[in-house]
């Protein structure tokens, strides 16, 4: 069993906040959740970025599209 979307988000902002710890485990996980679930992308609240402004998203888009997930956003400026 996956383990929820929701929680893999949590964990991944978690990990933001802890230096990026365990940052590459966290999105496999979420990559992984998200095939089981037929789907490739994800909404983020921009909100909880640390760095809520465009280049902010920008990198987090592009990181996380390195490793097969297509991220947005919810809640922009």
């Amino acid at each position: 069993m996956t383990t929820p979307i929701p929680q893999i988000l949590e964990d991944i902002f978690a990990a933001i906040r802890n230096d990026n710890e365990g940052l590459d485990d966290h999105i496999r996980s979420l990559k992984a959740a998200l095939a089981a679930s037929g789907r490739k992308s994800v909404e983020i609240d921009a909100a909880r970025l640390a760095h809520n402004n465009r280049q902010g998203r920008k990198i987090m888009q592009s990181y996380f599209k390195k490793r097969g997930v297509t991220v947005s956003f919810t809640g922009n400026d």
